[in-house]
Order: C-alpha cells, then structure tokens, then sequence
C-alpha cells in the first residue's frame, strides 16, 4: 500500500524539494500573487479581492494542515508532520490579513458597523467565530506550550475541527450563487473528518 501510495517516493525527494524553508516561501505565493495585482492595477475593486482571496487561502490552508494527518498515515511517511504547524500558521496569517482588510480598508474601522455585522450576518457571525477560535491554537502552537499544557494541548488543538466547520460555513453563506468552490471545500472537510472518525471508532473497538 506505502509503495502504491508513494510513501518511498516521497521519502526520495531531493532534500531541497523536502525543505521546510521551500514550503514556507511558496505559502506566500497567495500574498505575493495579490499585492502584484494590486500594484499593477489590474484590479476593479482590490480590497474585495483581497479579502475574498485572504479569505479562501486561509480555509485552504486550514484544510491542509487537516490533510497532514491522513497523508502520513496513508503514505507510511512521518515527513508529512513537519509541515502541518506551518500550515495552521499560515492559516491565521490569512485570515489576520482577511480580518484586518476588513475592519480597516473596507469599514475604516467603523466599530458600530463592524459589530452590527457580526451580529446580523451569518456568515460573518460565524467567521470572526473562527477568528477567535483560532487565536488560542497560534498563541499555543509553539514546542514550549506543548510541553506546557502537555495532554490538554491536544485536548485545546481539537478545535481545529469546529473551527474548519465554521470557516467551510462562512464560505458557504458568502458565496451567494455558485457554490461549486464551496461544495468542494466542504467535500474535502467531509472525507477528511470522517477519516478521523473511522480511524477514532476502528481503534476504540480493536
């Protein structure tokens, strides 16, 4: 199964194409993509760009930090491990950039308006919802807290899973007309949580 899967393969990368330093660069690609559009001017409404695209990459990422565990297991290859911190990092990057685009270029930090839409929009609701979930999951995310908080570490990291829900949600309600993009994203969460759950009851009964 490993070598079907290309556990071997991966493992015989070159060890630049393995580097977490490599990764760590192309993760900005989404932010190096945006900032030449907006200085080239190619865009129409910039701030609505960057915040959907702010937005989209950081349930990208979230997503994928979510993939690490089941590549790992799937593949045979602990390599994947290392990537997953970055990943959910690069998640709260994102959505700090989404967040922030908002608050400051789009409502000029109009706190009234900001809370009236966190209060009378779904979609918002459930996305600055997220937001603070997320916050305690960056401010933890290093090897002194997990050696800190030791069991409830994982315990406090299990939020991922509500936090993925709400943030596959809040794209959802965004996107009023062609939900494709959504009802992929919610896909991928769907077979990634329900892994999860086989794999949890599979060991439970054995």
């Amino acid at each position: 199964m490993e070598a079907i899967l290309g556990g071997g393969m991966l493992r015989s990368w070159p060890r630049w194409l393995q580097s977490k330093a490599l990764w760590f660069v192309v993760c900005l690609y989404p932010l190096a993509r945006a900032t030449y559009l907006v200085l080239a001017g190619d865009l129409v409404n910039p701030i609505e760009f960057i915040t959907r695209s702010s937005g989209t990459w950081t349930l990208v990422f979230l997503l994928l930090s979510l993939a690490i565990t089941p590549l790992r297991r799937i593949t045979g290859w602990s390599g994947w491990q290392q990537y997953r911190r970055m990943l959910g990092l690069y998640a709260f990057f994102y959505v700090v950039l989404h967040l922030t685009t908002y608050i400051w270029l789009d409502q000029f930090f109009d706190w009234g308006a900001i809370w009236r839409d966190v209060v009378k929009r779904p979609f918002i609701t459930v996305g600055f919802a997220a937001f603070v979930l997320l916050i305690p999951l960056a401010i933890t995310s290093t090897n002194a807290m997990m050696r800190k908080l030791k069991r409830r570490w994982g315990l406090l990291h299990q939020l991922v899973y509500p936090i993925a829900i709400l943030g596959v949600t809040h794209y959802w309600w965004l996107v009023k007309k062609d939900l494709t993009q959504a009802m992929i994203y919610a896909a991928i969460l769907f077979v990634l949580l329900t892994w999860r759950l086989v794999k949890r009851f599979g060991a439970a009964k054995s």
